[in-house]
């Protein structure tokens, strides 16, 4: 029969644990919601990118919006590594052709409201098979591209394109 410091000993491990894993689980979960590597739980570096967007137009691209997810800063076309949106250089449909005008006047709006960062892609890589940055696109520690997904202008990267039809 275990005597109750037996029982109480086993108790004690588990109970400081417990709330560990619940922390480590609610961190996890927050970075998955935000798209921020690392949780964003934890106060970000000041955002100290800057600079006056439009829409991209002519051959000359430095610093230009292409499409909703795809946009050129000082000279480098960066993709945003987090998120899709709808074509619009080659639409499927007309509603892929709407949303994608819609979620490229909406990145625009997005990066000239003020400072933001570049973090990197969260997978490991460093460029797409286009030679395009992979970057993750943060103001004050929350992804600009989720805020795309929350207005449904853009889905979470899934490792391939969906279709907008």
């Amino acid at each position: 029969m275990p005597t109750p410091y037996r029982r109480r000993a086993f108790s004690v491990p588990v109970w400081i644990l417990l709330p560990l894993v619940l922390i480590a689980a609610l961190y996890y979960w927050h970075g998955l919601k935000t798209g921020v590597p690392g949780g964003g739980l934890f106060p970000a570096a000041p955002d100290a990118e800057s600079a006056r967007f439009a829409r991209c137009s002519g051959p000359v691209r430095k610093t230009c919006v292409v499409d909703g997810d795809t946009f050129w800063y000082r000279g480098t076309k960066i993709r945003m590594a987090d998120i899709n949106t709808p074509e619009t250089s080659k639409p499927e449909c007309r509603d892929e052709a709407r949303l994608g005008a819609k979620a490229t006047e909406r990145l625009i709006a997005l990066l000239n409201d003020g400072p933001f960062s570049l973090q990197p892609g969260g997978d490991g890589r460093d460029k797409d098979r286009y030679g395009r940055a992979l970057r993750i696109v943060t103001r004050g520690g929350h992804s600009l591209g989720m805020t795309l997904v929350d207005e449904g202008l853009a889905e979470q990267w899934q490792g391939r394109r969906g279709s907008w039809c």
